[in-house]
């Protein structure tokens, strides 16, 4: 398949929700926790394959607002194995110029994994491949609201004005801004729903649905969704 792709489009922003790991795990009757632990293996190996690819932006949902309602067990695992998976993405990184960027409210997390996420940024901000961007304790209605707030005080401070507030202005005030919006959004585990996701970035994202659960993710599956992505027609604004 890897020949198919070669007169392929590529990407230049993939967006990836990573779900089934618990699923996985209960269908080899593993705890939760080792299915999130293999889930980081395929992100790990997804990211070298995005960056053989030629793909700018990869962008993964890693740990949503709704995430903290889970059992305090299961979160307890989460953080720490993020601490652990934050020191091999330092090496992923370096391996392959790899720029690591997160986007989310990272005030919540315990001060030694905000340290974490900021040595993640600051030791790979010069590497010129892949941006690899996680979204951690990040919603989009969160990160919509928090833009809301900034830029009211913008306002109220008289640094904007009301009347000159355009979509580029909105989105000067999103975690995510300076990055292009997402051109493809993958989902495993055959959901079919946003899940507080990139809500407005997302506008005009084509969207690949795969029944494949994320720790299973492979090369074979990145393929199949690249040539989907370039069987689509795209359109925007309502041309023909």
């Amino acid at each position: 398949m890897e020949q198919k792709l070669e007169n392929m489009v590529v990407p230049r922003h993939i967006a990836l929700i990573l779900d089934g790991n618990g699923r996985w795990a209960k269908r080899r009757g593993l705890p939760r926790s080792l299915g999130h632990k293999q889930g980081c293996v395929a992100v790990e190996k997804t990211v070298e394959i995005a960056a053989r690819s030629g793909v700018e932006y990869l962008t993964v949902y890693g740990f949503s607002t709704e995430n903290w309602k889970r059992s305090e067990e299961e979160v307890g695992a989460l953080m720490q194995l993020f601490r652990y998976y934050m020191v091999r993405l330092l090496k992923v990184a370096s391996a392959n110029n790899v720029r690591v960027r997160m986007v989310g409210d990272r005030t919540r997390f315990a001060k030694d994994i905000i340290e974490g996420i900021n040595r993640l940024e600051s030791e790979t901000e010069n590497n010129t491949g892949l941006t690899f961007v996680i979204a951690v304790n990040y919603g989009s209605r969160d990160e919509i609201t928090r833009a809301v707030r900034r830029l009211a005080a913008d306002c109220a401070a008289g640094q904007v004005k009301a009347e000159t507030i355009t979509e580029q202005t909105v989105e000067s005030y999103l975690d995510t801004a300076g990055m292009p919006d997402p051109d493809l959004l993958i989902r495993t585990s055959g959901e079919l729903r946003l899940s507080n996701y990139l809500l407005w970035q997302l506008a005009y994202t084509e969207i690949y649905i795969t029944d494949c659960l994320w720790p299973d993710f492979n090369q074979e599956e990145w393929e199949k969704a690249i040539l989907a992505y370039n069987k689509r027609n795209r359109r925007f604004g309502g041309a023909k």
